[in-house]
């Protein structure tokens, strides 16, 4: 079979064909159709992850057949352990140290296969395991997001961040989006969000707190200097989740806010396969659609990886595979 191979440190992906997996007694094969890039595989590929072993293949993401027809989609949180509160010892997120989704084909422990909503593509299904979960987990796991909220998702263009969007929206609550990009505010509002600021301005908090009067959840995968003005737009009560940290260290923050205000700071990784359950189910209900942002055959997937890296997106970025 083909796929994509990361020899080493800063290294381009290798697309060569490599022997095809072998299941054990409580695998599954896959026939990838399509995979899905995260950040994750960037910062693997510059080596930023411990545990590295190269040669290997990258990729959280995937969707595609098992040898009966079914269509599939691969919980990528594996090994989540016994307590759903945090993820255990032996958690592994597919792509490391198990080889990914950047192939024809892969092994999976069964109980991580799911069924492919029908309403999806296979490049659509593939765009929605690691963003999708995260989300999901973070929205109404941790912030416990109902009807009515008012949510202000940040960094508006990423996957986890424009599935928050839609799982928001979806459940009926007024969202609102922070982007440096006023094109990105603009599709959000297309898609259903109620505005958004554009968090280079000066004084975007108290624009904010001026249109919105502040915020019962907000999801956010910065966390950096911005937090510090993220605390002054929450009503009393209200709930941050922090899913990333692009922007490095949180500084800057006023604990007599979070204290005054009762604000709770939740931190959030992945999900478990319940939660991808629920997911899932609430896809299928709501009829939700990923946002892709572009397409690429498997065999161009550095270009795909060079995409991811600079940011630009708006949206997932897909690797088709045998369509």
């Amino acid at each position: 079979m083909h796929a994509l191979i990361l020899t080493g440190k800063n290294e381009l992906l290798s697309f060569q064909e490599i022997e095809n997996p072998l299941p054990a007694s409580n695998e599954l094969v896959v026939h990838l159709k399509a995979a899905a890039l995260n950040h994750r595989d960037v910062f693997i590929q510059k080596g930023l992850y411990a545990g590295i072993i190269y040669p290997m293949v990258l990729g959280s993401d995937g969707a595609g057949v098992l040898d009966n027809g079914k269509e599939v989609v691969i919980c990528p949180s594996m090994f989540w352990g016994e307590d759903p509160n945090y993820q255990g010892k032996n958690h592994q997120i597919l792509g490391l140290p198990m080889n990914g989704t950047f192939a024809e084909k892969i092994k999976v422990p069964a109980e991580y296969i799911f069924q492919k909503p029908k309403h999806l593509s296979f490049e659509q299904a593939a765009a929605i395991p690691l963003a999708g979960l995260t989300a999901f987990r973070a929205l109404f796991t941790k912030c416990k997001v109902k009807a009515g909220d008012r949510v202000l998702v940040t960094g508006i263009g990423g996957g986890v961040a424009l599935f928050a969007l839609q799982f928001a929206v979806a459940t009926g609550c007024e969202v609102w989006v922070s982007s440096s990009s006023e094109e990105k505010i603009a599709r959000a509002v297309a898609m259903g969000a109620k505005g958004g600021v554009n968090y280079k301005t000066e004084g975007w908090g108290k624009e904010f707190n001026k249109t919105t009067g502040g915020f019962d959840a907000i999801i956010d995968g910065a966390s950096g200097g911005g937090v510090a003005e993220l605390v002054k737009v929450c009503k009393s009560g209200a709930r941050i989740c922090f899913y990333g940290g692009t922007a490095g260290l949180i500084t800057g923050v006023s604990p007599q806010i979070i204290f005054y205000k009762q604000i709770i700071l939740l931190g959030s990784t992945m999900g478990t396969t319940s939660e991808f359950k629920k997911m899932l189910s609430f896809i299928n209900k709501h009829k939700i659609i990923p946002v892709i942002d572009e397409i690429f055959p498997l065999s161009e997937g550095n270009k795909a990886m060079e995409r991811m890296d600079a940011g630009q997106q708006f949206g997932k970025l897909v690797l088709s595979i045998g369509l």
